[in-house]
């Protein structure tokens, strides 16, 4: 039987109707080199933690929109127009009830954000403005060029253990990233100036990473991109037969 990934779905204003979307490449990712089919959750708040009990794992995907400040205690709005605040209703209290049960978990870009917000983190809203930080925003070009690999990361932990590499390149699609790293989070991929790119929570019961790249993006184009989603995949199946496998 093959596992079943939840997405969380983002809510979209698509021709003055509200929708709730992703883009396609998370799920085909999860096709190509988890061995897993997705199902989109859609962004209905707390009510969605009942779909837990019908999931084998979520991947908590990236997204245009930023997580609200005031989830994490911030009074200053640095990117009032980019918020999904539906999302932020669902995914946050998601994170938390599927960690507690063990439930294979997978974030990328907002959703490492997402993960260090709902554990106790705060993020910086704008990287780039940073002294010393390198802008690690995706830039001008066509899609191809603007998730193309532009700096390396260093690996250490399961991340790198996974990755079969102490060190990978990347791409960079960010404009927020982590400040306070959540208490119960360790860090296990940094970049040159710092900036946090992936982390694992310490004490879970099963496989509970996040990165700040984006490794669905050609999943099959490198190495390290399909071993990430292999080993999520096979976290998920495990859960699915009840074989806890932890990062």
């Amino acid at each position: 039987m093959t596992s079943i990934i939840g997405i969380p779905a983002c809510t979209k204003l698509i021709n003055n109707h509200h929708q709730h979307a992703t883009p396609a490449r998370y799920g085909d990712a999860l096709m190509r080199a988890a061995d897993a089919l997705p199902l989109l959750i859609p962004p209905e708040g707390e009510a969605m933690l009942a779909v837990l009990d019908r999931l084998d794992g979520i991947l908590f995907n990236g997204s245009p929109s930023n997580v609200m400040p005031t989830r994490y205690g911030a009074t200053a709005d640095e990117t009032p127009d980019s918020h999904d605040p539906d999302r932020d209703a669902t995914t946050l209290p998601l994170l938390v009830a599927a960690i507690a049960r063990g439930m294979p978990v997978f974030g990328i870009c907002r959703g490492l954000q997402e993960l260090n917000v709902a554990l106790g983190g705060t993020l910086h809203q704008q990287v780039h403005t940073i002294p010393g930080r390198n802008d690690h925003r995706g830039g001008v070009g066509t899609r191809a060029e603007q998730y193309a690999v532009r700096h390396q990361v260093s690996l250490t932990g399961s991340v790198a253990r996974i990755c079969g590499s102490d060190t990978i390149m990347v791409n960079s699609l960010h404009g927020q990233a982590i400040d306070r790293l959540a208490p119960s989070l360790v860090v296990e991929a940094t970049a040159p100036d710092g900036t946090i790119e992936a982390v694992r929570v310490a004490d879970a019961k099963g496989f509970a990473l996040a990165v700040q790249w984006h490794p669905e993006w050609d999943v099959l184009g490198a190495p390290d991109r399909q071993r990430l989603f292999a080993a999520f995949g096979a976290a998920c199946a495990a859960y699915r037969t009840g074989a806890r496998q932890a990062a």
